[in-house]
């Protein structure tokens, strides 16, 4: 059970069985990590529901300023609640009247609670949008699926250490300094990934796509549709943050440089502005946002490798890695 805790030691020598006694513990471990955050994620289903589906509340707003049927039902109900408050008030203030005979007073003491039941029941403001679903199972698959994913993402840090101490005994004390930072910086840098498009390009990318040419679509968000776009997009996001991790593994195996990074920094942007635009959201709002940290991230790798390259060169290695477990270490 302690191997489930801590890293084996690198000089430590184990048979073919007890490393796959080790893989399976840890395995298990993961999967029961794996279950029991799904159970809670389940659990609170409408939270995590919530939290995905305010991007497209945020831009309900917007929706109904088209002339398409849709926002014109929900300007027509509006002004329906409008027209009924103002009835309401107006036979109050003639039921208050005394020039007004008793029995038009009895008969406005009758309608006016009607009437303000039926302009209560209408809402003061356009109701959140929210996706809507056309199977029979679709809400149960969604929200399954929905659980399934923040579940995952909940548990990827442990699920990380679990793979980082199984493999990290291969690694000899100077390659282990290497591998250290990497494995902490992943489960970071993913989740600022999928925090940063959250709040930055999933609203406008929603409230773009959904508004364009409004006029001419009765725009209905199925579930499916709009939860794959979602997670998509914070995957994809959260794993383009692990640009910097990419490259630096690149320059420990010796394959680039701080100054191959710099050099070829023209080409870069190019890679990043194609890079952006094949994502899930395909319009420009959501590229040019996209654009932006990926080109901050290409700095701070410049920044990272210069300090690798350097600290290489104060110690007089030549070679940036050798294979993990070798006897010889031979030059990679």
């Amino acid at each position: 059970m302690a191997t489930v805790l801590k890293p084996i030691a690198h000089d430590e020598r184990l048979s073919i069985v007890d490393h796959l006694d080790e893989l399976r513990t840890r395995l298990i471990i993961c999967v029961a990590t794996l279950a029991i955050v799904f159970a809670v994620c389940f659990w609170q289903n409408h939270a995590l529901l919530n939290v995905l589906n305010q991007p497209l509340k945020d831009s309900t707003h917007q929706s109904q300023k088209g002339t398409g049927r849709l926002a014109q039902a929900a300007q027509a109900q509006a002004q329906v609640r409008r027209g009924l408050t103002a009835t309401s008030n107006a036979f109050g203030a003639l039921a208050r009247d005394p020039a007004i005979a008793a029995a038009t007073k009895q008969e406005l003491a009758t309608a006016i609670p009607q009437i303000s039941r039926a302009a209560d029941a209408l809402p003061k403001t356009t109701p959140a949008r929210v996706p809507i679903t056309t199977g029979v199972a679709e809400p149960f698959t969604q929200t399954f699926t929905v659980a399934a994913y923040f579940a995952l993402l909940f548990s990827l840090p442990l699920i990380l250490y679990q793979l980082y101490a199984f493999v990290l005994p291969a690694f000899s004390p100077r390659e282990r300094r290497f591998a250290l930072p990497l494995m902490l910086m992943v489960p970071i840098l993913f989740i600022a990934g999928v925090f940063f498009a959250y709040r930055l390009v999933l609203p406008p990318a929603i409230s773009f796509l959904q508004n364009f040419n409004n006029n001419d679509f009765d725009v209905l968000i199925q579930a499916r549709d709009y939860y794959s776009f979602s997670i998509l997009t914070l995957a994809a996001t959260g794993l383009i943050f692990q640009l910097p991790i990419g490259l630096l593994a690149l320059d420990i195996f010796g394959l680039i440089s701080a100054r191959t990074l710099t050099k070829n920094w023209r080409y870069a942007i190019v890679i990043i502005a194609i890079v952006a635009a094949v994502m899930p959201g395909v319009d420009p709002v959501s590229t040019l946002l996209l654009m932006v940290p990926m080109l901050l991230l290409y700095a701070f790798s410049i920044v990272l490798l210069t300090i690798a390259d350097r600290r290489r060169g104060d110690r007089g290695e030549d070679v940036a890695f050798s294979w993990p477990g070798s006897d010889d270490h031979e030059e990679f």
